[in-house]
């Protein structure tokens, strides 16, 4: 599997948020959802330039909806999740899985007291 076929942790972050928000994943819901979910606080940059990565490697695609119906309304880019997304989240997640196998830290003996 190439470079470009594994995900870093704040795509995986931006992906799951994506599957959350179903038909609502847009920049701003994106976000909304890492800072109420994840507890991340990230810039639209950081959020759009993942969203980016992403339909560059072929795990997400975008589309422009019409304009909002006010005065200077903005035409959203929403984003969906492509089959091709999902399975790279779920190696990661296995992965992650069987790398955590047989581990223990020191603050797990400390959370069961």
């Amino acid at each position: 599997m190439g470079k470009g076929q594994f995900l870093g942790e704040f795509e995986q972050l931006v992906i799951l948020a994506l599957l959350r928000l179903g038909n609502d994943g847009y920049g701003m819901n994106v976000r909304r959802e890492l800072e109420g979910t994840a507890g991340r606080n990230v810039t639209f940059g950081t959020v759009y330039g993942t969203l980016d990565q992403l339909e560059a490697k072929g795990f997400v695609t975008s589309h422009h909806a019409d304009p909002e119906p006010v005065r200077g309304g903005r035409a959203r880019r929403y984003f969906t999740v492509e089959p091709e997304g999902e399975l790279a989240l779920a190696r990661a997640r296995d992965m992650i899985g069987r790398m955590w196998d047989g581990v223990a830290l020191a603050t797990d003996k400390d959370a069961s007291r």
